[in-house]
């Protein structure tokens, strides 16, 4: 197992093999978002995507929550006082965690233990799939502040739920238990919150043991595909094919098939 510097020890990094860990660490505030965070996991994030080492990821929180969204606190304790800014920030949507998580082709499994709220249930929606200890929450809570949710909510949770659902959760402002989660389709497994690490570190385990390009390629044709005809979906799904059919590792995936083995993928 390998740790990795963030530049802040607001963001964990462990590696083991293939499988990358993202751990938000201000556990005392149930890993509330700060710059220093955001700006580290940002970063991290799009080292991953890179690094052909990294197979899959695993997104948690320290501590007994996942993410309580922004730290409210620290904006109510601005010095300006509750007066708005007579500016809005100029910022990147690019540089969004959340933007970067959907543009990833790097598998991403959120293992949501405790309260998930506000940016961390959008970080949650933004990752590939949910596993969920017991003592999980989704609190889609935003409009009891006078916000919305500020990370891509309101666009992920309709295609993952459906929109009428959707609308229920975020509109009445609920807060869900994991069993509501797993029977909505938020999460895909709910496990024993002293289990959650291990049935996440399997699932990536197993993802990581698959041809990484066609690991990758069918999360980007996936995502591609919420937005593209039939058609246009199977046209690119045949030249990814193409390519792919032309690699050493579908090459290794026949041969381990024929003896009767365990492929050997090395992404190439």
């Amino acid at each position: 197992m390998v740790l990795t510097e963030t530049g802040t020890d607001e963001l964990l990094i462990e590696q083991d093999g293939g499988v990358l860990t993202l751990t938000l660490n201000r556990p005392e505030r149930l890993n509330a978002i700060s710059g220093p965070m955001l700006g580290a996991l940002a970063e991290k994030l799009r080292e991953a995507n890179r690094d052909p080492d990294v197979r899959a990821i695993i997104l948690t929180g320290a501590g007994r929550g996942f993410c309580a969204g922004l730290d409210l606190q620290a904006q109510a304790s601005n010095k300006e006082g509750d007066a708005a800014p007579a500016r809005p920030p100029i910022w990147s949507i690019h540089d969004a965690p959340p933007v970067i998580l959907w543009n990833m082709d790097k598998p991403v499994i959120a293992a949501v233990n405790g309260p998930a709220a506000g940016y961390g249930m959008d970080l949650a929606l933004a990752s590939d799939m949910r596993i969920g200890g017991e003592s999980a929450k989704m609190a889609a809570v935003p409009v009891k502040r006078n916000v919305v949710p500020e990370s891509g909510g309101t666009w992920l949770l309709p295609k993952l739920i459906g929109f009428g659902k959707a609308s229920e959760i975020f509109l009445r402002g609920r807060t869900l238990d994991a069993q509501e989660c797993l029977e909505t389709g938020i999460f895909n497994a709910v496990v024993p919150d002293d289990q959650l690490m291990d049935e996440a570190r399997t699932w990536a385990r197993e993802i990581a043991a698959n041809a990484p390009m066609a690991v990758q390629t069918t999360k980007r044709l996936m995502r591609m595909g919420l937005e593209e005809s039939f058609e246009t979906a199977f046209d690119h799904l045949m030249s990814h094919l193409m390519r792919m059919m032309a690699a050493e590792d579908f090459k290794e995936g026949v041969a381990a098939f024929i003896e009767r083995r365990e492929p050997e993928f090395k992404g190439r």
